[in-house]
Formats: structure tokens, C-alpha cells, sequence
């Protein structure tokens, strides 16, 4: 999904508009599709994203810049070495093809102008971002080698060559060109001769012409007439106009599920069936159609999952494996009755003779029959110490089992937690503060290579309806801060009853805050929770100073007194009538 080389047209206005004149400031590649170009201009910054994603490959102005990775890609070096400084003179398009041309202005030696153009071919899984300087290739995010395409090579120090010429004719300069050899294209369907001359024509546009030519798309060329050719012409220079007043309607069409059927530079009459979502600029339009179909998980955060997954799996089994073997050792009084019923009858019977014995239980009122299983192997006494040695092992494997049980559960409480913080973790601070969590509770072991420093994550902040500011944790290392140290004595915590969730602290500033204030912090309580889907969330509160921490717990794990309990639903919009800060 993305544009097609005719719709990019507006894209590259829209981006030439905003960013010549500009100087780039910053270049950053957090991962290997994605690159962001700080153009700073007059009172304003620009971030243009230059995405190479083959599910949605585009170049929009971004609305903010992301968080630089700890070890930069050698390409994003290489970009920041050769570009950063340099003035953007223009943003143009390669004919009608999906490839567009950042033009930079750079300071070479001797203070003379050196121009480097910024290639950026938007072509799905073949896209790719290169650097070209006087016809030759720097380098480029990726190397094509004659291994790879018979067709054209992307190597560093050699020529470079655009990708091959289509036999297109430009609409927007030549429409009667294009109707004419239409007509010539008499074996084909009208939809596959539109496709096929039609220079930046994708399915979307070609669909869309013929559809306000009222034309259906199957129909040969041959059985035409004038008359539809006249529709044709006439829709064709519907759609051009609006190219030539510049006069763009950013839109796509979405299915129920939300998934992107098509989007375009003008409005999409085609697809009745989808709702249609306009945008008052091109890169507004591609940023939002990125995040709806961007299932990208970071691979770090993808690892870190499944080692928590995978060790939450390994304890519920413990812990059920465990459950069993306490409930056997607390029967050890059957052992034990056993072996004194041996004892008292032990002269009624022989060594080495019955695989069983039935006596007259003497701890039942009413005498009634025991069956004791024997092992004809020992003597009667062997087999009543047995019994007496199988009851003292219990005895003793029940408080170790019951002790095993308890640390098992604690470390599944504690997965949980680290399961949640996984699940909302977005930045790279927030997904490092997690492993570093991880290292420390011994889950995973730390790197022996040393990566660059990369700042904690800061929790979430929010100011409620009155005012009132209220903090979120985002991870166990945030609560234990939040709570233990950030948060004044008069300060109130809030936590989900009995489910894993983010440590909340209202600042009283020494105020006693409206029961509202309260109901509102423990809705974010329950958001920011394992019960974030469920109804009536019981969340406990009370005065910092009342919460305190065990001396060797984990991380985020408090106790707690004088507390009270209200029952909340987070709300769908809740995030929308507090203030983010």
C-alpha cells in the first residue's frame, strides 16, 4: 500500500513548498526503514520522514522526531557526514515515477558549492534511499549487486542509473497523447490501457478515471465509440485540473477493521463500500495511514516478550506441579496412622508373607477396617518404619513445598507486572529501563559489550480536570521511584486490587483532593492495568506514607495499610479529558 507515482506528484509539491530554503539539522534512523531529516528554517523545524517500509514505503513531514538509537546504522552516519549543514535547494519527482529528489547544497572544501542529491524510490519491497554525487552513487540504505537484479545494480563508486523508463505518456502534459494511443490499444481492456499509458498510473487512478468516465473496466478498447472516449477525455481533464490549480484532497478508504484500501491526492468516488477519512495535507494523510498499518514490533521488545512469556509458562507449571506435591504431603497423617496401626498389630502377622494387611483401625471409633499396602520384600517392622519414614519426609517437604509455592506465585505476580510494562512500552528508554529490570532479577543476563547511554524513561504525567497533577510508573523501576522516592508523605497512591498495574500517585501539594480528583486518578489506575477492558476495577488507595517496601522484594512489589478501596471503569475517552504533560 502507499501512492502511486501520479498522487506522489502532490506529495513532492507539498514537500518542496515546506522545505526549500531549509538547512538540515539533524539525521536520525531508528531502524533500518525509517529515516528523519530535521530541516530547520526561519521560526519553524520540519522532520521529514523518509520511510522505505515495503508494506507502505512514502516520504511525509513527520509531527515529531523519534528517539535516536544508541548505535546509529552506518548509513544514518554516512548521511549525517555528508548532508547535516548542507541547504535543501528543491524537492522534485523523476517524471511520473515514485521516486523523488532531495537536491542539498553542501559546503565542500574551499568553501565552494558541492550539490548532492538524496534518491528516494518508493517502489514497495524494492525501495531504497541513495546518495548520489556528480552521477555516482555514495552509497545507499540498500546495495543492489548483479546477484541481486539482472536489471540495475545500486553500488558504491559506481554510476547511477534510475530504474528503467516505462513507455508512459504524462497526463499532466500531455492528455491528448494519451487518449490517442487509448484508441491504438485495441486488444486490451479500457482499464488495462489506462494502467498501462498512464506515466505514475496505479490501479487506484486508473479505476478512478474510468469510473467518473462512467466506463466499465473490463470493456475492450475496440467496442468504444466516440462518445465514450469523450467521457473519458472529459474525466481525465476533471482529475487534471486539480493537479494543475494544485487544489489536492488528501484521502484514503478504510474498511471496519480499519485496514487501508486506497488512498490518493483527490477524492476516491470508486469504493463506496469503505469510509473514506480526508486529511488536510499529504503527510498528514501518510503518517496516520502508517500508524494504522504498522504492526512493527521492535525486535528488542519482540525478545524481551517472549523470554517473559516463556519464563511466565515455565512457573505456572512449577507452581501447578508444586500444588500437587503439597496436597500429597498434607496427607501425611495417613502415613503416620499407617505405621501405628503396624505397630500395634505387628504381632498378628508374618515377615515377607502379605502384599497387604486389613486390622481394625484403632484411631476410628467405630473400628473400622484399614487396608495397608506391605512390601513382602521387609519384614512387618521395615514396613511400619517405612510408613514413619514416608510421614516424617512429608512433614518437612510441606513447609519447604508451601515456602516453594509462595516464592512461585510471587514470581508470577511480578511476570505479570513486567508482561504489562512490556505491552504499553513505545520508546526505546521505556523498553531498556525493562531490560535492565530483567538483568537485575536475574531473567536474562547483561551484555558484555557496553552500548552508548541511553536516558531512563520518565513517567507518564497528567493533569486531571481540576488541576490536579497525577504521575503514572511505566515500569517496575518507575513505581519503586514513584512511590519510594518522588512521592511526599501526604501524597496517595493508588494500585488495581490484586492485578498487576502502574503504581499512580495523586500530589496533594498538602491539599486534601475532592473524592472526584480520587475517582479520576484510580480510572487511571485501572487503565493503566492488566483490568484496563473490565468493569467495576476495585483500586486501592491510601497516604504514601502508609505504603512501604519488604526489605529484598522485587522491583514495584509495596505493602500497604490504612487503605480504602474504590470500584472504577476506565473509560475509553478518559485519556482524552485529562491532560497529557
Amino acid at each position: 500500500m502507499g501512492l502511486d507515482g501520479f498522487s506522489l506528484y502532490a506529495s513532492v509539491y507539498e514537500l518542496n513548498t515546506l522545505l526549500s530554503g531549509g538547512r538540515i539539522d539533524k539525521i536520525c534512523q531508528p531502524r533500518k526503514p525509517d529515516i528523519y531529516i530535521s530541516v530547520r528554517l526561519p521560526g519553524k523545524t520540519h522532520i521529514l520522514h523518509l520511510c522505505t517500509d515495503p508494506r507502505m514505503s512514502f516520504a511525509a513531514i513527520a509531527a515529531e522526531q523519534p528517539e535516536n538509537p544508541p548505535e546509529p546504522p552506518t548509513f544514518c552516519m554516512l548521511l549525517r557526514k555528508q548532508l547535516e549543514g548542507g541547504r535543501i535547494a528543491g524537492v522534485y519527482q523523476v517524471g511520473r515515477d515514485r521516486v523523488l529528489v532531495l537536491e542539498i547544497d553542501t559546503l565542500g572544501a574551499g568553501a565552494l558549492i558541492v550539490t548532492k542529491k538524496l534518491y528516494v524510490e518508493l517502489m514497495g519491497k524494492y525501495s531504497n534511499v541513495i546518495l548520489v554525487q556528480d552521477d555516482m552513487v555514495v552509497d545507499s540504505l540498500r546495495r543492489v549487486g548483479s546477484n541481486s537484479s539482472r536489471v540495475r545494480t545500486v553500488l558504491p563508486q559506481q554510476k547511477y542509473l534510475p530504474p528503467p523508463p516505462q513507455d508512459c505518456v504524462d497526463v499532466l502534459s500531455a492528455s491528448e497523447e494519451f487518449i490517442h494511443r487509448v484508441r491504438q490499444m485495441k486488444d486490451k481492456s479500457i482499464y488495462k490501457a489506462v494502467l498501462q499509458l498512464g506515466a505514475g498510473f496505479g490501479p487506484v487512478t486508473a479505476r478512478e478515471l474510468l469510473f467518473l468516465a462512467g466506463l466499465p473496466f473490463d470493456m475492450p478498447v475496440e467496442k468504444l465509440d466516440d462518445g465514450d472516449f469523450s467521457s473519458l477525455t472529459e474525466a481525465l481533464r476533471e482529475i487534471t485540473s486539480i493537479y494543475c490549480e494544485k487544489k489536492f484532497t488528501a484521502n484514503f478508504l478504510k474498511d471496519e477493521t480499519n485496514k487501508i484500501k486506497a488512498m490518493a491526492a483527490f477524492t476516491l468516488h470508486n469504493y463506496p463500500q469503505y469510509q473514506t477519512e480526508t486529511f488536510p495535507t499529504m503527510s498528514k494523510m501518510l503518517e496516520t495511514a502508517y500508524v494504522l498499518i504498522d504492526d512493527y514490533i521492535s525486535p528488542e521488545k519482540e525478545q524481551l516478550r517472549k523470554i517473559v512469556v516463556n519464563e511466565l509458562e515455565k512457573q505456572k507449571n512449577k507452581k501447578e506441579k508444586l500444588g500437587k506435591e503439597l496436597r500429597a504431603a498434607q496427607n501425611a497423617d495417613e502415613q503416620k496412622i499407617k505405621a501405628d496401626n503396624i505397630m500395634t498389630y505387628q504381632y498378628q502377622f508374618q515377615d515377607h508373607v502379605d502384599d497387604a494387611i486389613k486390622v481394625s483401625n484403632i484411631y476410628d471409633e467405630n473400628g473400622a477396617l484399614l487396608n495397608i499396602p506391605m512390601d513382602k520384600k521387609l519384614t512387618v517392622i521395615q514396613n511400619m518404619q517405612k510408613y514413619y519414614n514416608k510421614y516424617d519426609k512429608l512433614r518437612r517437604a510441606e513447609k519447604i513445598l508451601k515456602e516453594q509455592l509462595y516464592s512461585c506465585s510471587s514470581d508470577i505476580e511480578y511476570l505479570a507486572t513486567i508482561e504489562l510494562s512490556l505491552e504499553s512500552s513505545v520508546s526505546l528508554a521505556e523498553i531498556n529501563d525493562i531490560k535492565a529490570e530483567l538483568v537485575k532479577s536475574g531473567y536474562i543476563q547483561a551484555e558484555k559489550r557496553k552500548r552508548m547511554a541511553v536516558p531512563s524513561s520518565k513517567p507518564f504525567k497528567f493533569m486531571l480536570t481540576d488541576g490536579t497533577i497525577v504521575l503514572v510508573g511505566k515500569n517496575n523501576f518507575q513505581n519503586d521511584k514513584l512511590t519510594l522516592k518522588t512521592a511526599q508523605p501526604d501524597d496517595i497512591w493508588l494500585h488495581t486490587k490484586n492485578t498487576p498495574g502502574s503504581h499512580v500517585i495523586i500530589r496533594t501539594e498538602g491539599t486534601i483532593p475532592e473524592l472526584h480528583t480520587i475517582e479520576q486518578a484510580a480510572k487511571l489506575a485501572a487503565y493503566y492495568s492488566k483490568a484496563r477492558s473490565s468493569s467495576k476495577v476495585p483500586v486501592d488507595y491510601t497516604l504514601c506514607k502508609f505504603v512501604k517496601k519488604p526489605s529484598g522484594a522485587k522491583p514495584g512489589f509495596v505493602i500497604f495499610t490504612n487503605n480504602k478501596t474504590l470500584y472504577v471503569t476506565a473509560e475509553q475517552d478518559l485519556l482524552e479529558k485529562v491532560k497529557r504533560l
